[in-house]
């Protein structure tokens, strides 16, 4: 578990200054080769650090690497990610330029719907594993957008997040609007984030306004109930100036009833927010259906008669079947067959 900050002192110990901190952490976050720029580097590194940069460009590279890629027909890609340690995470790459990553190896949450929760937490990613995923997904193609959606919960893994966010607003060319810190609900989030440098924008994982039902379908997030959650978020928001992202996985039978569209009109109008309502995609061995597309329209444009700005989307590179955790999850029914040939 690899921190940027152990990086920095890496470089510093070869040498380096702070523009060449900055300089080297900004090619890396880049996917830039070592030799780009207006400057030779024989010109601008000391000469220990030129010595070192071979050596640390390996243990960049060693951090992550892609196992394998899956295109999906709206123009995603999702990638299976390697880690030093040999174990897997997944990242997305989403159309318009957009990025998907994980922040820990597993996740602790255990939300019924989701295939990652079901191993539970295996290990937290450092922040420099955490930038190694976008570095592996800009040399693929451009980044302007990073969302911390993928495998895990970002607040469980607060300051490594926090500190991979900080390098991406900075040295990574990131807009602090279009870095996403998604969560199911900590109070240490809504405390955190706003006395950072670099204020991410935030998705509050909501998924029902009801609280019972959501201690059932998130059975180890923290007992916030939903009219505390939409506060603290409303909150955050007219202070950044970023709307909240309110994530709504729709299940079948289970929050897509009027009960529930009342609910939502009841917790967010008049909010500084945006309703992302995503069916819910397959998983194998999890009971839960997705309700059709017609209803989950139907159900947008209720919301919206009603006042509420609702957004249904789907989850990227449903046709390869690789909703968050399922390419993890089938590599490791995979691993244990090749060791026992």
């Amino acid at each position: 578990m690899t921190r940027i900050e152990t990086l920095v002192q890496r470089l510093r110990a070869a040498g380096a200054g702070p523009t060449h901190e900055r300089r080297i952490l900004r090619l890396w976050s880049n996917a830039l080769a070592m030799d780009s720029g207006k400057r030779r580097i024989e010109d601008f590194l000391p000469a220990s650090l030129r010595a070192e940069l071979p050596a640390i460009e390996a243990e960049l590279a060693a951090l992550a690497r892609i196992v394998s890629v899956h295109p999906g027909s709206d123009g995603s890609e999702r990638l299976l990610v390697q880690l030093a340690d040999g174990q897997t995470v997944e990242s997305v790459l989403l159309p318009r330029d957009g990025l998907c990553i994980s922040s820990q190896v597993g996740c602790a949450v255990g939300c019924q719907f989701c295939m990652t929760g079901r191993g539970g937490l295996v290990r937290q990613l450092g922040s420099a594993e955490m930038v190694a995923q976008v570095a592996l997904a800009r040399a693929r193609r451009p980044v302007k957008k990073v969302v911390f959606m993928g495998m895990g919960e970002p607040a469980h893994n607060l300051d490594a997040v926090l500190e991979a966010i900080d390098l991406l607003g900075t040295a990574g060319n990131i807009g602090h609007k279009n870095l996403v810190f998604s969560t199911v609900g900590d109070p240490r989030v809504f405390e955190r984030l706003p006395r950072e440098r670099v204020k991410p924008a935030l998705a509050l994982s909501l998924h029902t306004t009801k609280a019972d039902l959501r201690e059932t379908l998130l059975p180890r997030a923290p007992r916030m109930t939903p009219e505390a959650l939409v506060e603290a978020a409303d909150a955050y928001a007219r202070a950044t100036g970023y709307p909240i992202q309110y994530q709504w996985t729709l299940l079948e039978g289970v929050n897509d009833g009027e009960d529930e569209l009342d609910g939502i009109v009841r917790l967010l109008a008049g909010r500084y927010g945006v309703l992302n309502m995503i069916p819910f995609n397959r998983v194998d061995g999890i009971a839960f259906r997705r309700p059709s597309w017609e209803r989950a329209a139907e159900i947008a444009r209720t919301l919206h008669r009603r006042g509420i700005l609702t957004k249904l989307r789907q989850s990227a590179g449903q046709d390869v079947e690789g909703g968050c955790g399922q390419l993890r999850a089938r590599t490791l029914r995979i691993v244990p067959v090749a060791a026992a040939a």
